[in-house]
């Protein structure tokens, strides 16, 4: 199948379980076992994807050596011909690994069983439960995809909260408390509330004392050993069992939910190592974030769980709107936003969303995070770390600081995406890719040592954004907070702007350290061989910059509030500037930039942070990011890892603007061997499968004859392959010489010819066609709207050519002077 040199990825005893991945269920009716497992790895964002093959579409799997064992009870081969396809064999209809599935044949089969149903259900008692329960099973589904989505996610949380705190320290209590647990008993005071005596460093384990050179250089090396050991074990864990578990996820769902099929990558496996090796590489102190893996894992969810129902099960479309309402669970928990999730699902990853998957996504979204909630992870009926509420309005000035920090967000947004792009592909085709381990090592040294030293650095990426997010009280005990308390009375909480004291100077820069290190180690971080998200270290890096920014303009409005800008709303004494609110905006102008998100990126934001009012602010930030981002460069950084791992992926959001015609894309070209075809009624089935021999094309059209060639239908290869194998072994009388027909009814023949092979009913009779002088633009759209996999082409009537998604993905690629031969997939 694939040539390989990817096998060093790959587990080389038979894991047997994944054999079953996305739609194998169906093969085990018969003894059908595909070869296609785990152990056909590639390894999706790393060093070796070769798929050499000459032609357009991978051969089946080793020539269908897989599929000779099927034994089905034996049939009377008494007539000379017999259609045997009236019971639908196991393995017609499905797909091969690495291909792309027929939508309309797809939507159009689930109409024909739903029509069936519904006929049947007039008929008995019994006929109307089973559609009622049908039409039941998809809020089933949902509801069983959110409470396990909720519950891994709530595992997920508590258990990197643990681990990260275990980096610095125990607790004597009981160890499987983290460092906020461990002190909630304790009876210390407000300011000391960290400083608890159940809780001991491991300096003051170990010395029995936590001052000194000494017990900082211990602290410091145990630090840098638990990380080491945490991203070691993650990356040996998804070297080792599941290779498809590596970065966000949201690449390769996204070409999932297009209608490509990538086995394993949503399977059990890929599952279990996910959530084990995302809490690893959390708690190592790596700058990644949880939120984008957690997508992949609610994804998986959804996929293992469509096994439960035959309606999902055995339909590729149908599986894939359960994965887009998944996406949205994902994102749901991930952040506590369930409208937001179900907006990233419709903006971002979903190919096809039609409105029943909006109802559902909301729903699955829903049950998630009242799962996450009752789960409560955090231990402050929050079902995110950094929530904030802010009840200072906002000055229209003060959007100018605001769209600086889109113009910010946006260009970070286009460096990062170049750079990582860059590194990516250096990963990629070097040898740097073929040492995954050492690569998250030193990347994990590195970052330890330089975050240990920085106490915003050293604390996990979320409690940061947490710090930032937060407005200064009266008893806030944080560096960020220690300003020149210079006023008699407070009205209530609302402290006025006051003079930045010596703790806020620090603090300063502090960040700006913290900020150039975010920056730098994410672009290597992002894309190795742990699960990676991008979503919370884009954020840490625009609020660390918001947060900057909104001291900066608070000691600007405070010694100068006799401006001209100031004078109107901010006299002296009064609050009027929350820097708090800044690092908000920064965060999401910043995610903005990166993933290129608008709408749910401000929903998610104000769900997140419980700012209603700050709706403006937000979208000010988002669209200027967008804008500044989209200036420099088109893709946002799951496009671009899409276009960099070759999936075959039809961007709809892409104009196509070039003035070329359907015959000049379609092969055969001008100097080409003639389209390899089969007649409808004259060909044996030595010369079909002679032509699947000598070709790895994944379907044929059907003429009437080579010389008027006029269209009668198309076939796939894989349904032919498997007719012929089955009818060799279950029908009398086939042999090489026996004439395979499509029509309804058969040619004469001499009556000492022998049985006939009758095959209509795996032919497409309604094959997609356009004329030769169809504008490509027109074509694009049909290969986008209706996910087609093929289209033929006609002149007056008679076939002339074929083009595949392929095809149109090369095209696209040429004209936009990229290497054609870089869609590695069919």
């Amino acid at each position: 199948m694939a040539s390989h040199s990817h096998k060093r990825w790959v587990r080389q005893e038979p894991f047997g379980l994944e054999a079953l991945a996305m739609d194998q269920k169906g093969y085990r009716r018969g003894s059908f076992q595909s070869s296609t497992s785990d152990e056909d790895m590639l390894e999706i964002a790393g060093a070796s994807l070769d798929f050499s093959m000459a032609d357009d579409d991978p051969p089946l799997d080793r020539e269908m050596g897989g599929f000779s064992s099927y034994n089905g009870g034996g049939m009377n081969g008494t007539s000379t011909m017999m259609d045997f396809l009236e019971e639908p064999l196991p393995g017609v209809g499905t797909y091969e690994d690495f291909n792309t599935i027929d939508w309309v044949r797809e939507k159009s089969r689930d109409r024909d069983r739903h029509r069936e149903i519904t006929s049947r259900s007039k008929e008995s008692t019994w006929a109307l439960i089973h559609s009622v329960s049908d039409a039941f099973s998809g809020w089933l589904l949902m509801l069983l995809i959110g409470l396990l989505a909720g519950s891994l996610a709530g595992l997920i949380d508590i258990s990197a909260h643990w681990m990260t705190d275990l980096k610095e320290g125990v607790c004597l209590a009981g160890f499987w408390f983290n460092h906020e647990h461990c002190c909630w008993k304790s009876n210390t005071t407000f300011t000391d509330r960290d400083k608890c005596p159940e809780w001991k460093s491991w300096s003051q384990l170990i010395l029995g004392h936590g001052e000194g050179a000494f017990a900082y250089i211990l602290n410091y090396f145990m630090y840098v050993i638990w990380a080491l050991l945490f991203s070691l074990l993650a990356v040996l864990l998804v070297k080792g069992f599941a290779p498809y578990a590596c970065g966000s996820g949201i690449p390769e769902i996204k070409t999932i939910l297009s209608g490509f099929i990538i086995r394993g990558y949503l399977g059990k496996w890929t599952l279990i190592i996910k959530t084990i090796t995302l809490v690893l590489a959390v708690s190592s102190g790596l700058s990644l974030g949880k939120e984008g893996p957690l997508v992949h894992v609610a994804c998986c969810c959804g996929n293992i769980l469509c096994h439960l129902f035959t309606k999902y099960r055995k339909n590729e479309a149908k599986r894939r709107e359960v994965l887009s309402a998944a996406a949205a669970a994902g994102v749901s928990v991930a952040f506590g936003a369930p409208i937001g999730g179900v907006l990233f699902s419709l903006e971002e990853v979903s190919y096809y969303f039609p409105l029943k998957t909006l109802w559902r996504s909301f729903f699955a979204a829903l049950v998630a995070a009242f799962t996450l909630r009752s789960i409560n992870p955090f231990g402050n009926s929050r079902l995110v770390l950094f929530y904030v509420e802010f009840h200072m309005p906002w000055h229209l000035l003060e959007l100018v600081p605001f769209i600086l920090l889109g113009i910010f967000g946006g260009l970070w947004g286009a460096f990062f995406i170049r750079s990582n792009i860059a590194w990516c592909r250096r990963r990629k085709t070097t040898k740097l890719g073929k040492y995954p381990v050492l690569e998250v090592f030193v990347v994990t040294a590195i970052t330890a040592v330089l975050a240990f030293p920085n106490e915003y650095t050293r604390m996990s990426t979320s409690e940061l954004i947490s710090e930032l997010f937060n407005d200064c009280g009266i008893l806030d005990s944080s560096k960020l907070c220690e300003y020149v308390n210079d006023f008699n009375s407070t009205k209530g909480d609302d402290l006025p702007d006051r003079a930045a004291g010596p703790g806020v100077y620090t603090a300063m820069w502090q960040l700006a350290l913290a900020l150039i290190m975010k920056v730098f180690i994410t672009i290597f971080t992002f894309g190795m061989k742990v699960p990676s998200g991008l979503f919370i270290p884009s954020m840490a890096v625009g609020a660390i910059a918001g947060r900057l920014l909104g001291v900066a303009v608070e000691q600007l409005a405070y010694y100068h509030h006799d401006w001209a800008i100031f004078s109107g709303w901010c006299s002296q004494g009064a609050d009027c500037i929350t820097p708090g609110l800044y690092a908000m905006v920064g965060a999401a102008a910043c995610l903005g930039g990166v993933t290129r998100m608008t709408v749910s990126l401000v929903v998610i934001m104000f769900e997140l942070t419980g700012g209603l009012e700050y709706i403006v602010p937000l979208m000010a930030a988002a669209m200027t990011s967008k804008w500044v981002a989209d200036a420099i460069g088109r893709e946002g950084i799951y496009d671009a890892h899409i276009r960099l791992n070759g999936y075959p992926f039809l961007e709809a959001k892409e104009e196509f603007s070039h003035k070329t015609l359907a015959m000049d894309v379609m092969r055969p070209r001008r100097n080409d061997p003639p389209l390899t075809v089969i007649t409808q009624d004259s060909m044996t089935v030595e010369d079909v499968e002679t032509i699947i021999n000598e070709t790895t094309y994944s379907g044929y059209p059907v003429v009437v004859s080579r010389e008027s060639q006029r269209l009668v239908g198309f076939v796939l290869r894989r349904d032919l392959i498997i007719s012929i194998e089955n009818a060799r072994k279950k029908q009398d009388g086939i042999v090489s010489t026996s004439v395979i027909y499509f029509t309804d009814h058969s040619p004469p023949l001499p009556p000492s010819s022998p049985s006939m092979l009758k095959l209509r009913s795996i032919l497409d009779l309604s094959p997609f066609t356009v004329t030769d002088q169809t504008p490509m633009e027109i074509v694009v759209d049909i290969f986008r709207k209706l996910g087609l996999r093929q289209c033929l082409v006609t002149h007056n009537g008679k076939l002339l050519g074929i083009i595949t998604k392929k095809d149109v993905l090369k095209h696209i690629a040429q004209l936009a002077n990229q290497d054609p031969d870089s869609i590695l997939f069919n």
